[in-house]
């Protein structure tokens, strides 16, 4: 039941519910779990790092530059930030259903 709660734990408390799982539980399979879980949960959170790095990294040095130069921006300068945001949903979705189905079958 807690390595299942660890895995659900990413609708309501992503980080917090793996580790107090990890380190109260004593089988060793409920900490696999807990520690596949909290992997799996953190993916999201280094992908949205890396994502404000390169928005950072582009959109603002871009700015700056329009204001000095009035230069256009490049198709792939403004829309790169956009595309990485898409990627990091569709990321974000699919570890949310790989959490769920993961849950479900530690469940039976």
């Amino acid at each position: 039941m807690l390595s299942a709660l660890s895995y659900f734990s990413v609708l309501f408390a992503p980080f917090i519910v793996p580790i107090i799982v990890f380190f109260v539980s004593h089988d060793k399979e409920v900490k696999y779990h807990a520690k596949k879980s909290l992997i799996s949960h953190i993916i999201p959170v280094i992908l949205m790092i890396v994502l404000f790095i390169i928005i950072f990294a582009t959109v603002i040095p871009a700015s700056y530059s329009m204001s000095m130069t009035f230069e256009q921006p490049s198709f792939w300068m403004a829309s790169g930030p956009l595309l990485f945001i898409l990627l990091y949903a569709i990321v974000y979705i699919i570890v949310l259903i790989w959490n769920i189905i993961q849950g479900i079958r530690v469940l039976r």
